[in-house]
């Protein structure tokens, strides 16, 4: 992955290990690896391992389960990652002709016609997508169950994650690592040639991961013909290029949106932690396509099995799409009237600090996520209901099981639907507080995150008050501001400097800050214990 500005200013790590100590009181998260889990959960977990490293493949198959090991599939992560949820395969199909397996589309014709999209032609592409089943380890009402409905996702800090499940599955039995038959759901989709949904199902299956890739060797690939290691399929990169492409113009076309905003992240290395903004490469876009192709597909599904639960995100307001508009005169970036949202953004750079700043603005659109479930008799939402408004379509998260608990429901939802059953009691009792749980414990892991960002940039400020910067000032109310350093990676609140006569300059006759303006700001203050840095505009 490629790496823009990375901070020589660094965070001693003792001072950090104290401060993510203290965010993991303050949010009650259980300490990293399998020591945070009670002990009846972790038994009930490496019971579960054994019982599969034992015969665990051979009761699949005699289950009915398919055999999928023939399949050319591969995962492609971060480097070092070993919660592995994903593996795929992709295939180019001659016309008129399907290869032998599973049939995408299969169970009733209401349900085929509820997954394709309309119009779509004949199947040109086959995306074969794996992930991690956890409902082979997880038995219903155990100890186990219980402490992953309280963790409810995985929790990343800077230092160590504190894994949704026990490293025993998360990092072995159920993890899709390579060379090892693993229990997967895999998702059958064939696209046509313009990336539109033909078919899709999903089964229990029994895979066979062949090589573990990340994203740098997939862009290397495709930016100089790189070859990726022996067994991955040596067509993957293009294959991965074109579908994705082709997905991210039905994104386009359907109104969605996916920001080209850089990404914040911390850096570790046997001298401290270090600040850095990452810009996502190509094949990271393409990847991510291909997750939200299987979480539209699970929704359909879902919404026409009439059980399951879906991600959803109102629509944006025309206030803020007015307001939003004005940011774009402001920042003097050109924004026809026939252009829609979603086309402007794809044309905007990172790099420009007037777009950066546009970016910054366009994410308030989008808020108030949350999840909605779907129960059986229940009444099911309309057509046009139950969106999520920056996919422009309705959708579910079924693609990370061994990180967000919510996976592994619409995961068994879909299997059932798909195989002509009922959902297992199980999840249908679930469901009514699915979303809660994950509000909240989705909250407690963002709060954490992000105070582990805050307490770290200012402990790399820290010492250096009074020196000058250069930055982009992303957003400004009542002049107060957010500022973007260059160098170090910092993200801080900024204000006008006072002038002799104690009132404020914003460097502007209007008095406000000059957003989205390359400018110079002087660090104020650095508190560690609040998490907060302050700048001021510098002469």
């Amino acid at each position: 992955m490629s790496r823009a500005r990375l901070s020589s200013f660094t965070a001693p790590p003792g001072p950090v290990v104290a401060v993510l100590a203290a965010l993991r009181e303050r949010y009650e998260i259980p300490a990293a690896g399998a020591e945070g889990f009670p002990d009846d959960a972790l038994a009930e977990a490496e019971a579960a391992a054994a019982a599969w490293e034992a015969d665990g493949a051979a009761r699949l198959l005699a289950s009915g389960a398919r055999d999928a090991r023939d399949l050319p599939l591969v995962t492609i992560d971060p480097p070092g990652s070993m919660d592995l949820d994903q593996a795929l395969s992709l295939q180019r199909l001659s016309p008129a002709a399907v290869p032998d397996g599973a049939p995408a589309g299969g169970g009733a014709s209401a349900l085929r016609d509820a997954v394709a999209d309309p119009g779509a032609g004949e199947a040109a592409y086959r995306v074969s997508y794996a992930i991690a089943s956890l409902a082979t380890f997880v038995t219903a009402g155990g100890a186990l169950d219980a402490e992953l409905a309280r963790r409810g996702e995985t929790v990343y800090l800077p230092d160590a994650s504190t894994p949704l499940h026990p490293p025993v599955l998360s990092h072995g039995a159920a993890s899709l690592l390579p060379d090892e038959d693993r229990p997967a759901c895999l998702w059958t989709v064939d696209l046509d040639a313009t990336g539109a949904v033909v078919a899709a199902r999903v089964e229990r299956a029994l895979v066979r991961s062949r090589a573990r890739l990340d994203y740098a060797q997939v862009q290397a690939a495709l930016d100089s013909g790189a070859s990726l290691p022996d067994p991955a399929p040596a067509d993957l990169p293009a294959l991965l290029a074109a579908i994705g492409e082709l997905r991210q113009v039905q994104e386009a076309a359907r109104g969605g949106i996916s920001l080209p905003a850089p990404e914040h992240e911390i850096d570790h290395d046997g001298e401290g932690y270090r600040l850095a903004f990452r810009a996502p490469v190509d094949a990271e876009g393409f990847n991510a396509q291909i997750s939200l192709l299987t979480g539209i597909c699970a929704a359909r599904i879902m919404g026409a099995c009439g059980v399951g639960i879906l991600r959803t995100m109102p629509p944006t307001t025309e206030e803020d799409q007015r307001r939003l508009r004005r940011a774009a005169r402001a920042l003097r970036i050109e924004w026809p009237d026939p252009l829609p949202y979603a086309e402007l953004v794809r044309g905007l750079d990172a790099s420009n600090p007037a777009h950066l700043a546009f970016m910054d603005r366009a994410l308030t659109l989008f808020r108030g996520s949350g999840y909605l479930a779907i129960l059986p008799g229940g009444e099911r939402p309309a057509d046009g209901d139950a969106q999520h408004a920056a996919i422009a379509s309705r959708y579910a998260h079924v693609t990370a099981p061994l990180r967000r608990l919510v996976d592994r429901y619409g995961l068994e939802a879909c299997v059932a639907a798909c195989a002509g059953q009922a959902a297992p009691d199980w999840v249908v009792e679930a469901l009514p507080g699915l979303p809660e749980t994950m509000s909240s414990t989705g909250r407690r892991a963002n709060a954490a995150s992000r105070g582990a960002v805050d307490a770290i940039e200012a402990l790399v400020m820290a010492g250096h008050e009074g020196e000058v910067f250069d930055a982009v000032i992303t957003s400004e109310r009542d002049g107060r501001g957010e500022v973007m350093l260059r160098e170090p990676a910092v993200v801080g609140e900024i204000r006008a400097a006072k002038k002799t006569d104690g009132s404020r300059d914003g460097g502007k006759s209007s008095g406000a800050l000059p957003v989205g303006e390359a400018i110079r700001a002087r660090l104020v203050s650095a508190d560690v214990e609040a998490g907060r840095t302050r700048f001021e505009l510098a002469d």
